[in-house]
């Protein structure tokens, strides 16, 4: 990278520059859109105020969401999930304002409708563009940040090789430092300020696990009179993360290690897309689950409905509904036993059930209580989840989200019994894989699969 291109970086960073232009494409689409509907460009001074309307929600919307942070360097199909969110969303608040304030006649579907689909092509555009020249220029060795690091040798390694894997972040080793476990002595730090110096870093990364936590003032004050931006990487390798970040709390900067994603505006969008989908679904299968409540009704003697209490979101219990699938029966007190194979007490019209996962269906009527998600990690019985807790590593952080009827454990083939305990370790694997990365993009995938892939589930009897 060039000073000059550095020097414009540096005074015009994309966090600015990006609004602009999302700001700049939603009048130039508008403008295109009213041409295309009116055949001139005299706007009326109430489309200028949706213009602006408009534009303004797009930005607080994609600044709520955090689309306009590190958006070079997210995989272009969630930068343009997440991109279609906001646009879906502003769709539905300006077509919402409009028709309360009685203002339908006074402006154009078709021109509203227009001006929103091409200000979305526009603006992903614009993005997967700069990604793919950016990146493109990174892989030539251009456009990149240099970085020293430090730390011991192992952290080291394992920081280079991450850059390494992520060569369209664009960073670049401009120099090493090794230092050892123990103290660091003065002719060390002396070198390390020289050496850092030298090398024209932009950026030192201190590279040091937990334990060394102490010597990272003692860094930090040796570069003290260097420009260079400082960053501490902790060594977090033989811990289980779950969405961290940084953040600040009560005036201090924490590291949260294991914290869900839904909060704040994701958890609305999380819940609104549980209602829409949910109320949907629920209107479709309403016939099937009437014919499945009779055909239970008749078959075999017992209520229609299983009941059973699960761990929900945050450890609360509920009761989540399923069609009965067993002849009606007793256990011990606190023990559940799971289906299995030739299980004597799943009757002929619960195996076809189970098997198809028609079972299932009474919970949208739990997603629509909030209770539950459309997807999210599938509920174990409470039985289960006091067994498997000790067993497993995280196994409770499943429960920081809503549990769901499909998860994306079960269309990568985990259903059924899990009747040994390097299958409970995957499925929560699988679980907090999902957890970590969730997005409504990944909800609509899951879903998706879960009707094309995984409704059907040859594990259950």
């Amino acid at each position: 990278m060039s000073k000059k291109t550095q020097g414009l970086t540096e005074r015009y960073p994309a966090q600015l520059i990006v609004p602009v232009v999302d700001i700049l494409v939603i009048i130039a689409s508008s403008l295109l859109a009213y041409w295309w509907r009116f055949g001139n460009l005299a706007l009326h001074e109430r489309y200028t105020l949706a213009i602006a309307v408009i534009a303004l929600l797009v930005v607080l919307l994609n600044s709520l969401l955090g689309a306009y942070a590190r958006w070079r360097v997210t995989r272009i199909s969630t930068l343009l999930g997440r991109l279609l969110v906001v646009w879906l969303a502003v769709a539905v608040m300006a077509t919402s304002f409009i028709y309360f304030a009685q203002a339908a006649e006074r402006y154009s579907r078709l021109w509203v409708g227009s001006s929103l689909l091409l200000s979305f092509i526009f603006s992903g555009g614009v993005r997967v563009a700069a990604q793919l020249i950016l990146r493109k220029a990174r892989l030539k060795g251009k456009a990149r940040r240099s970085v020293f690091l430090v730390g011991p040798g192992p952290n080291l390694t394992n920081v280079a090789h991450g850059m390494r894997a992520s060569v369209g972040e664009g960073f670049s080793i401009a120099g090493v430092e090794r230092i050892a476990s123990g103290d660091i002595k003065e002719a060390c730090l002396e070198r390390l300020a020289r050496r850092v110096e030298t090398s024209g870093a932009r950026e030192v990364w201190i590279c040091i696990p937990l334990e060394m936590g102490s010597v990272v003032r003692t860094i930090f004050y040796a570069l003290r009179n260097h420009t260079a931006e400082v960053r501490f990487i902790p060594d977090f390798r033989d811990m289980r993360l779950l969405n961290h970040r940084m953040s600040e709390v009560a005036g201090h900067l924490a590291i949260d290690l294991s914290m869900t994603p839904m909060s704040g505006m994701a958890r609305v969008i999380k819940r609104l897309e549980d209602i829409f989908i949910g109320a949907a679904i629920s209107l479709l299968i309403f016939p099937v689950c009437l014919g499945i409540a009779i055909a239970i009704k008749v078959s075999s003697p017992g209520p229609i409905l299983f009941k059973q209490y699960r761990t929900g979101a945050n450890g609360k219990s509920f009761k989540v509904y399923k069609f009965r699938s067993m002849e009606v029966h007793e256990e011990e007190n606190g023990k559940v036993t799971q289906a299995r194979q030739g299980d004597p007490r799943v009757t002929k019209l619960g195996a076809f059930l189970r098997r198809t996962s028609l079972d299932e269906l009474p919970q949208f009527y739990n997603v629509l209580q909030g209770r539950m998600s459309i997807v999210g990690p599938r509920p174990h019985a409470l039985a289960h989840n006091e067994y498997y807790k000790d067993l497993v590593e995280s196994y409770m952080r499943r429960h920081k989200v809503k549990p769901g009827i499909t998860g994306w454990a079960q269309v990568n083939g985990l259903r059924g019994e899990t009747d040994t305990l390097d299958k409970m370790e995957r499925r929560v694997e699988f679980d907090l894989w999902y957890i970590d990365n969730w997005s409504v993009w990944l909800d609509l995938r899951i879903i998706f699969l879960t009707v094309f892939k995984g409704f059907f589930n040859k594990n259950a009897y």
